[in-house]
């Protein structure tokens, strides 16, 4: 763990706050706190932190509204980006993870699983990090255009029939392959492994993928129900179809 490593907790209240700030102060991490988004995201202008750990029901903005805020700024869209929160039914923890946040916690937490948690994203993000530091080919930083859609991998943007859609990471990184392999049919346990670095089973990772394509055909703009430009291979994975120009 990197001790120089910045934390911004977001929570209203005052409490939690202050013990989620002593448990990773006392791990070296640097903690910024702000008591809802708007404040948090006047930190975050004047300095970027390594991850956001923030509650959901906040005054003035609240955590979802958070979470969409930071993944449209193109300078925040990778920072790994925590639900911690009272919100404990099944459909609060399955919309939290169909917009694309990294993990959703519920309190009380014990301080080991926090921590192990926030340590887990932080290596994965600096994993990223130095592979997005890597040279590449200029192909594949080059825009890619897919009948009706275009996207910049080097400003990390994406458009359908010039609308500018606001993804989070790991849609923007489904959606790239995707394209850059259109027509061809991408097995979930690929996708698995670029999106959370991890090697899963075709049913593990079938299960944990479902929500995020689910996300990405409502951003691209496909009501409930409709499979849109992204089509489903039973049994196989997804295939990207040139969406009509």
């Amino acid at each position: 763990m990197n001790a120089k490593e910045t934390i911004l907790v977001v929570d209203d209240n005052v409490r939690m706050l202050a013990a989620v700030q002593r448990i990773l102060e006392s791990n070296g991490y640097l903690v910024l706190t702000a008591y809802d988004g708007l404040a948090a995201l006047q930190i975050m202008q004047e300095r970027t932190p390594h991850l956001i750990l923030a509650d959901i029901a906040m005054p003035r903005m609240n955590g979802y509204q958070l979470h969409e805020r930071v993944r449209q700024n193109p300078d925040w869209a990778l920072i790994p980006f925590i639900f911690l929160t009272g919100r404990a039914m099944d459909s609060d923890i399955r919309y939290g993870k169909e917009i694309g946040v990294d993990d959703y916690l519920v309190k009380p937490i014990e301080p080991e699983d926090l921590l192990a948690t926030v340590q887990g994203k932080l290596k994965r993000a600096r994993q990223w990090s130095l592979r997005r530091g890597q040279p590449e080919a200029t192909s594949e930083k080059a825009p890619l255009v897919v009948g009706a859609l275009y996207i910049d991998p080097a400003q990390r943007r994406a458009r359908l029939h010039g609308r500018l859609l606001t993804l989070s990471a790991r849609e923007f990184i489904v959606l790239e392959y995707l394209a850059r392999n259109a027509i061809q049919v991408i097995s979930p346990q690929i996708l698995i492994k670029l999106t959370h670095n991890l090697d899963l089973d075709n049913e593990e990772a079938s299960t944990l993928l479902r929500p995020l394509i689910r996300s990405l055909r409502r951003k691209l703009g496909y009501p409930a129900g409709e499979l849109g430009c992204i089509e489903t291979v039973r049994g196989s994975g997804y295939r990207l179809l040139p969406p009509a120009a």
